[in-house]
């Protein structure tokens, strides 16, 4: 009974998990009704992000057709979760001599796969091994499945979404509506650790996180958090942004370089798929940032709320008003932003 009810609480959990809690009622309510049939792939599922995320994916009644995907184990784990007593059927699928069956009918496919980071080692150093693997399963999506949603979770997000576009122009298949960059990771780190700061309850907090998804390019707009503190002065947002921006080192070092962050990012990434999942089936106002193919500031790609739609990305929402210190965030983030976006572009367009 106990472990039956720690499922019922998770789901509910990822259920109400968006941006926009004034909405939690309606959305809770459409979860307990009949869904459209939808097909998520996981490619890399037997890693570290892919098995927590292969789970939680198991648990959302939104979904009906779960692939797994990865160079090997990949059957060991689509047997274990597939005897989770939830709505989605489990395949799964190992070597790119099934990539096809994999994609096939995808209606989202999320990326994970790659090497994780290891002590001493920045989003920059994954880059000339993960932006391979990328580009090679885009490849593949553009040929077997080319109209999905593609969540990419596979760092550095910064360069690996310009690379997915860049395959996807080369295929003729890109629709810049599509493709997301998942940094729903920053956004549930600014919500826990301002929650924890200005002592409210944090299921009820809500930060936009806007620009990229590595270092100083994640800028979390505290002036705009939900509820609004007093009790916060400016060295406070200072500390949480840089917090914030540092949480993946953060659970790096205590991990004493035997992992990353795994189990949060695989929330994460529920979350953002549950939202996309929302959005594909019809519920209105679904809003989460996202980086996309953009035109907020100068740069072509870049961290937003978008609001997510059948289409995908309905609207890509503004900045809002920003702080001093926002905007001065907003200005030392661009150059860095713009270099790795133009290192994904480059790579991407190599022979």
């Amino acid at each position: 009974m106990k472990a039956a009810a720690m499922l019922r609480s998770a789901g509910a959990a990822l259920r109400r998990s968006t941006t926009e809690p004034s909405r939690l009622v309606s959305r809770s309510c459409y979860s307990s009704g009949p869904h459209p049939e939808r097909k998520v792939v996981i490619l890399g599922a037997a890693g570290g992000i892919g098995q927590p995320l292969s789970l939680l994916m198991k648990l959302n009644p939104l979904v009906s057709s779960l692939s797994l995907y990865d160079i090997a184990n990949t059957p060991g784990v689509a047997a274990d979760v597939s005897h989770i007593n939830s709505r989605a059927q489990v395949a799964g699928y190992a070597g790119e001599e099934q990539l096809g069956q994999v994609l096939e009918g995808s209606d989202i496919v999320i990326i994970p796969a790659g090497v994780p980071r290891k002590p001493g080692m920045t989003r920059d150093d994954l880059f000339n091994i993960n932006a391979g693997i990328v580009k090679s399963l885009c490849v593949a999506i553009a040929k077997y499945c080319p109209n999905a949603l593609v969540n990419m979770i596979s760092n550095p997000v910064n360069s690996t979404v310009p690379i997915a576009a860049e395959v996807f122009k080369k295929a003729g298949t890109y629709d810049e509506k599509k493709l997301f960059g998942v940094t729903t990771l920053d956004v549930v780190r600014a919500k826990t650790f301002y929650a924890e700061k200005a002592k409210v309850p944090v299921a009820e907090v809500n930060v936009p996180v806007v620009g990229g998804h590595a270092g100083i390019t994640i800028l979390p707009l505290f002036s705009q958090a939900t509820p609004k503190s007093n009790s916060l002065g400016d060295e406070d947002i200072k500390a949480l942004t840089k917090r914030t921006q540092d949480g993946g080192t953060e659970v790096v070092e205590a991990k004493a370089g035997k992992g990353s962050a795994t189990l949060s990012m695989a929330y994460a990434g529920a979350v953002f798929a549950d939202a996309c999942l929302k959005g594909l089936n019809g519920v209105p106002d679904i809003v989460e940032c996202s980086y996309v193919q953009s035109t907020v500031t100068e740069l072509p790609f870049f961290a937003s709320k978008v609001r997510l739609g059948k289409n995908g990305v309905e609207e890509i929402l503004g900045l809002g008003p920003l702080s001093d210190y926002e905007k001065e965030g907003l200005e030392s983030l661009k150059t860095e932003l713009k270099s790795s976006i133009e290192k994904g572009v480059k790579f991407a367009n190599q022979s």
